[in-house]
């Protein structure tokens, strides 16, 4: 006799898609892809949120993820894409998810642009801003180092991976890089602090093969090795489609809220007289980690939903830096 099988449910349609901007930080930063999707999706349950899920006989949640962070570096601006069965307001999905994770992943901002043309790519996740600190390291080595990395056509680097020895162009994939020159103050002495602009290529370069790149580039006898190990956190991620010498953004007009807030950092670069580069053109994401019970923005306001940064009157300028010879064409 045979058992007849009953067809599996049809899965409850999509009533609601979100893009959420998260935060990367502390001990967080070690946990692998894997482990932070886990995390998220026990955080989702926790929240009660009504997620969406697959059909088959194995249904998953339906969460997206753009390009996660390598292991062992922090990020300020992270992005996922959730599809959730009912309507909810953006507010309400913020403080649940945020109160329900771990600590070291925090809820910065919910977006509703997944329902535009593109979904989440709309948000033209083309390149990422990545700040480097290298404690230990010579900055008169490290300066002769970027020159040299800069002025280069190519610099080739082997990157150790489950397939065997991948050799990557680091050069091609470096929009901007520049040293921080306020590392030479007193609280950032015996360090040496890189922001660097990468665009997301395919095999993706990581700020670790800059790393490698520039120590090639710098020759045998500079001391770029730190005393203890990098410390990388991506600080945005966006488009690469404005001009670097201070002009209005250019580039953004399929989402009216991100040529918002290109405006507003172009503006407040101007308004400080001093010269632009290549990080401030990068727009969505924290310039560092917040604080208190829920995540912040880099202005110490509690982040708004579904809009850009309003202002930007607390964002420390990068003062005393060289213009950038490299545009974000």
């Amino acid at each position: 006799m045979t058992r007849s099988m009953r067809p599996a449910p049809a899965p409850v349609p999509v009533a609601q898609r979100l893009v959420i901007r998260y935060a990367k930080r502390g001990k967080m930063r070690f946990a692998s892809h894997r482990d932070i999707a886990r995390a998220i999706e026990r955080g989702v349950r926790k929240a009660g949120l009504p997620v969406a899920f697959s059909a088959g006989f194995s249904p998953h949640p339906k969460i997206s993820y753009a390009g996660g962070a390598p292991t062992g570096t922090a990020s300020e601006a992270e992005y996922l894409e959730i599809a959730l069965t009912g309507a909810a307001s953006a507010p309400d999905v913020r403080d649940r998810l945020d109160a329900a994770l771990p600590d070291g992943i925090d809820v910065i901002e919910v977006l509703e642009l997944a329902d535009a043309p593109g979904g989440m790519g709309a948000l033209r996740l083309e390149g990422s801003q990545w700040h480097v600190v290298l404690p230990g390291a010579a900055p008169g080595d490290a300066a002769r180092a970027v020159q040299a990395f800069l002025a280069a056509d190519s610099v080739v680097v082997e990157r150790l991976t489950s397939k065997g020895i991948r050799r990557l162009d680091a050069r091609a994939a470096v929009v901007a890089l520049e040293l921080d020159r306020r590392a030479a103050q007193d609280a950032d002495a015996g360090r040496v602090i890189i922001r660097m602009v990468i665009r997301h290529l395919t095999p993706a370069v990581r700020p670790d093969d800059v790393l490698a790149a520039l120590r090639t580039a710098a020759g045998p006898k500079a001391s770029l090795a730190p005393s203890s190990p990098p410390l990388v956190t991506r600080l945005a991620q966006g488009p690469i489609g404005m001009q670097a010498d201070g002009a209005a953004a250019k580039g953004l007009q399929s989402e009216p809220r991100l040529q918002a807030a290109g405006a507003a950092a172009v503006g407040h670069a101007a308004a400080t007289a001093a010269p632009a580069s290549a990080h401030e053109h990068l727009l969505r994401g924290a310039q560092g980690p917040g604080s208190g019970l829920r995540a912040r923005e880099y202005d110490g306001r509690l982040p708004g939903c579904s809009k850009p940064s309003d202002t930007t009157e607390n964002q420390i300028p990068m003062t005393g830096v060289q213009p950038l010879a490299t545009r974000l064409m």
